[in-house]
């Protein structure tokens, strides 16, 4: 069952039936996938904010951080975060709200960098059609790199101490919460009716939703525009005889893009066909799925400028050395 079919149906009914706008123009194509991201992506951020507030207000969120700031993991932290993301079926911009919990939850910023970087790159979906199209021994390549790049960029971000360059609305958002709680306790004990918990922090997830609502709309119309208009073979064109500076050359043509990767995957495999390395158009969808202008786009009301080219920097140049490793081992 696909929980976005109403989203699905109403961008398919106003694009189509109410506009009457013609299908496979570039105009169609731009304002249907504006409005299917915009529903589908502000109905995730508002169920996902609404159950991070639940988790923050019932669960001991203060011992989980401790647990696992202050407990050697030898990497497993890291590992179990990267699994996480790959089994969230999330485009780059869909995980930005459950990332934004988790730091609103105070988990180690390495940890939640590391679900960000791999949860768009891999899932169920394009591990399917990876196997259809490349074979068990590509697929595995291709989802040891995610995990990789992850992992690694998730630790270094982790090891540089980055937590003043998230945005101030964001810890104040988790205080302020922890402050709302206390004067709520009633005196002698008890508990709070859920209806006036359940009260409070649907008010402090929609003041969430309405402080990034505007850069997701903004995010996810140049998304649309780059879907709608950059024409077919454009790619190809390029990076077909690009040669050494084929990777390099694949992730920055990449960056005004958006896409999940099971829609990047099929074109992956048109490219690969026509003659471009495997390494560099696995570089492509890597870096329209995980470092696409929508997304900077959105990340930029959470964190500050420099924590932003910290993080677009490590998964840039992890996905350049997975490129060329692909290229010249696969």
């Amino acid at each position: 069952m696909n929980i976005f079919y109403p989203f699905e149906w109403l961008a398919n009914y106003l694009t189509f039936d109410l506009f009457a706008l013609e299908k496979g123009t570039h105009l169609a194509e731009a304002l249907n996938f504006f409005i299917y991201d915009s529903l589908k992506i502000l109905f995730l951020i508002i169920i996902i904010t609404h159950l991070m507030s639940l988790m923050r207000y019932y669960l001991p969120i203060e011992k989980l951080r401790d647990f696992l700031s202050k407990h050697k993991f030898y990497g497993l932290d890291y590992f179990l975060a990267t699994i996480f993301g790959a089994i969230t079926p999330f485009c780059s911009c869909s995980s930005i709200p459950l990332f934004m919990g988790f730091i609103e939850a105070r988990i180690p910023l390495g940890v939640t960098f590391a679900f960000l970087i791999t949860s768009p790159l891999i899932n169920e979906v394009a591990i399917a059609l990876f196997i259809g199209m490349f074979g068990l021994k590509i697929t595995l390549a291709y989802i040891f790199a995610g995990i990789f790049i992850g992992m690694l960029g998730g630790f270094i971000m982790g090891k540089l101490n980055l937590e003043k360059y998230v945005a101030d609305f964001v810890w104040k958002v988790h205080s302020e919460h922890k402050k709302a709680k206390s004067r709520c306790a009633p005196q002698g004990g008890g508990e709070i009716l859920f209806r006036q918990v359940w009260k409070k922090i649907s008010a402090e997830a929609f003041e969430i939703t309405r402080k990034i609502m505007w850069y997701v709309l903004g995010g996810v119309a140049l998304g649309g525009f780059i879907h709608g208009f950059v024409p077919q073979g454009f790619f190809e064109k390029y990076l077909q005889k690009a040669g050494w500076w084929g990777v390099p050359l694949a992730v920055l043509l990449a960056v005004p893009l958006y896409s999940n990767a099971s829609g990047v995957i099929p074109i992956i495999q048109s490219l690969v066909a026509k003659g471009v390395p495997l390494g560099t158009a696995l570089a492509l969808m890597m870096a329209i799925v995980g470092i696409s202008l929508p997304e900077a786009f959105i990340l930029k009301k959470v964190l500050k400028w420099q924590l932003l080219a910290i993080f677009f920097g490590i998964v840039t140049l992890g996905i350049i050395i997975i490129g060329y490793a692909f290229n010249i081992f696969l």
